[in-house]
């Protein structure tokens, strides 16, 4: 079972709003980085992964596109779920994407 997605501003360990820890699982989140592209990953500490991408240690691609924060974050109980949801959002348009992260405020 998953959560909603709820959007972060960042390096935040804490669920937006609801002043929780992040709880144990997988998360899908997506990046909005400084040329306004997007970019899709999933990790069990999302923080975490973000400071990686940050210091060009995470994905090729942002190391090339330098990440400004997280705008999408939706929990999934197993690595499988947080996988497959994922490789959806990854086949999204631009425009797609960009309507996701809106619902999700």
């Amino acid at each position: 079972m998953q959560n909603q997605p709820t959007q972060s501003s960042g390096l935040s360990v804490h669920q937006q709003g609801t002043g929780e820890r992040m709880r144990c699982g997988y998360y899908v989140y997506i990046l909005l980085c400084a040329d306004g592209s997007y970019y899709t990953g999933y990790s069990n500490n999302p923080a975490q992964r973000f400071a990686q991408h940050l210091k060009g240690r995470g994905a090729r691609y942002t190391r090339m596109h330098k990440p400004n924060k997280i705008v999408y974050l939706q929990r999934h109980v197993s690595r499988r779920d947080a996988m497959i949801r994922e490789r959806k959002i990854k086949t999204l348009t631009h425009r797609q994407k960009q309507k996701l992260v809106q619902a999700a405020i």
